[in-house]
């Protein structure tokens, strides 16, 4: 698995740089549709990326789907690879969301074209095409493209985070607290500061997805059966 999905890694910067010549040769790229047949399907490729699981086989030679959570995110890397290995993973998937905003901001610098390709990123890394569709939570790809949209609410965000993780140890219920936390932010900044209510959207949308990806541990929090931080690792749970 690990040396197929190396080659197609390798493979897609020029399959992608290709399809953009493409793009570029064949339409008016100052038009909206060129536009988005650039931004989607290169914000979706970036954002499918499994830094998680690329790092933990690297790393330990498991697949890190079959404990923990089953989650590729930074959460379950921490406890089946460590500190290290989490933050590099943490690092690398928020980058994801950062880069596919940039990438908007290169090719069509409007606030629509931002929340599309932060979207897009989210949706590539909790579906990513290389680990057949079934990928992490969002939550660190979505902070990362959050920071370049709203860094107000990315700051409310990770406040609200760090709190709830500090004084409950559940990673996952600080992570639907700090996307109610952003909805909410965004939602004022667009009521009161006139700031683009399509960012409204970006965190609706997104939490939304975030919160779909977390419905088996919505399901554990409920029952009381949820992993506190620092718990032993175990097999994964089945997906809701």
């Amino acid at each position: 698995m690990t040396v197929r999905l190396a080659v197609i890694l390798l493979a897609l910067p020029p399959l992608l740089a290709a399809y953009a010549a493409g793009v570029v040769l064949t339409f008016d790229t100052s038009q909206t549709l060129p536009q988005y047949l650039l931004l989607i399907p290169l914000a979706y490729m970036l954002g499918s990326v499994p830094w998680g699981f690329l790092l933990i086989r690297l790393t330990q030679g498991e697949d890190i789907r079959e404990s923990g959570s089953g989650g590729i995110g930074t959460s379950n890397v921490l406890r089946r690879g460590g500190t290290k290995v989490a933050a590099a993973v943490l690092v690398l998937d928020m980058s994801k969301g950062v880069l596919a905003v940039l990438l908007a901001v290169a090719i069509a610098d409007t606030a629509a074209a931002e929340v599309t390709a932060g979207l897009m990123a989210l949706v590539g890394h909790n579906w990513p095409v290389f680990l057949k569709f079934k990928g992490g939570r969002g939550i660190a790809t979505g902070a990362g493209a959050l920071g370049l949209i709203s860094p107000i609410a990315l700051a409310a965000s990770v406040s609200v985070f760090a709190i709830t993780v500090y004084a409950t140890r559940y990673v996952s219920l600080g992570s639907l607290l700090c996307v109610i936390a952003a909805v909410v932010v965004t939602a004022l900044q667009a009521a009161i500061w006139g700031h683009p209510s399509i960012t409204l959207i970006y965190t609706g949308v997104g939490g939304a997805m975030i919160f779909w990806q977390h419905r088996g541990n919505i399901h554990r929090l409920l029952n009381g059966s949820e992993r506190r931080l620092g718990e032993p690792n175990g097999k994964a749970p089945e997906r809701a």
